[in-house]
């Protein structure tokens, strides 16, 4: 063995406690893994030389999902299956699409968002890339770049208009996933979104013709005596640069989109009437 033991020392150690046996030949040392990051760990050494986690469990290491799923996912490059962990022996993998994550051999990002894309609901699928391009792990170039290597995979077609939104603007959140859905079904004039304006601030979204800002609003971000003044504050100030600000609610805007709609709407035409 390479660390010097035989087969004999390494039946002893399991007997007396000092090895637990987590996967075939992968050992903890003294208990168990205990974290989600321990085990995933665990799983990538099961599967051998050049193996990388992937897929779901891929994207919970880089912390675009927040959930660990099991079993574990890894990209193997030999038929090798332990029990216990889902695997997958792409055709083509290149070299540049492993590296490492909080010390763990994975898929990169990019790569990651082209095996998970055939997986996720569309709206999931794009909010995924969003939150992809908003981290510091990958950029618009490493996906068009992934995508282009490779044409046959599944996720090609359904990340592939994808890119073309990363040249027109990436949301931020999913509230602001519904904001675009519903200015995009009910014809809304045109608008800018994430607008830095005088006084330091940044619009959510601003009708530069009409003057008129819309800040999307949700209790889970915006549910505080902080967050509550600061707002406010900050429409008394734009309003004083005669910039006046609509809230509209991510609840709002899945409930009755039409009515939302409507409501922004009317108050474009209402200013505009007020033009001098």
């Amino acid at each position: 063995m390479r660390i010097g033991l035989t087969r004999a020392a390494i039946q002893h150690r399991i007997r007396t406690g000092w090895l637990i046996p987590v996967y075939p030949g992968v050992y903890g040392v003294g208990g168990p893994p205990v974290t989600p990051i321990e085990r995933a760990s665990a799983a990538v050494l099961a599967c051998g030389p050049g193996a990388a986690l992937s897929h779901s469990s891929a994207l919970t290491l880089w912390g675009i999902d927040k959930h660990w799923h099991t079993p574990f996912e890894v990209t193997v490059l030999r038929d090798r299956r332990p029990k216990g962990i889902r695997t997958h022996r792409p055709t083509t993998i290149h070299r540049r699409d492993i590296t490492v994550q909080l010390g763990i051999r994975t898929t990169t990002l990019a790569r990651t968002m082209l095996d998970i894309a055939p997986r996720l609901p569309e709206r999931r699928r794009t909010r995924a890339v969003n939150d992809a391009l908003h981290s510091k792990f990958m950029t618009g170039s490493q996906l068009a770049d992934v995508v282009a290597r490779n044409p046959s995979h599944r996720g090609t077609p359904l990340i592939t208009p994808l890119l073309a939104e990363t040249r027109t603007g990436v949301t931020r959140s999913e509230i602001e996933d519904t904001w675009k859905q519903l200015s995009t079904d009910y014809d809304l004039p045109k608008h800018l979104t994430n607008v830095r304006l005088r006084g330091g601030y940044t619009a959510d979204v601003l009708f530069p013709d009409h003057g008129l800002i819309v800040e999307l609003d949700s209790w889970e971000f915006h549910g505080d005596r902080i967050s509550f003044e600061s707002n406010r504050d900050r429409d008394a100030d734009n309003l004083a640069h005669g910039l006046p600000t609509i809230r509209v609610t991510h609840e709002r805007m899945k409930a009755d989109p039409a009515k939302e709609a409507e409501r922004v709407r009317r108050t474009l035409s209402w200013l505009e009437t007020r033009r001098p």
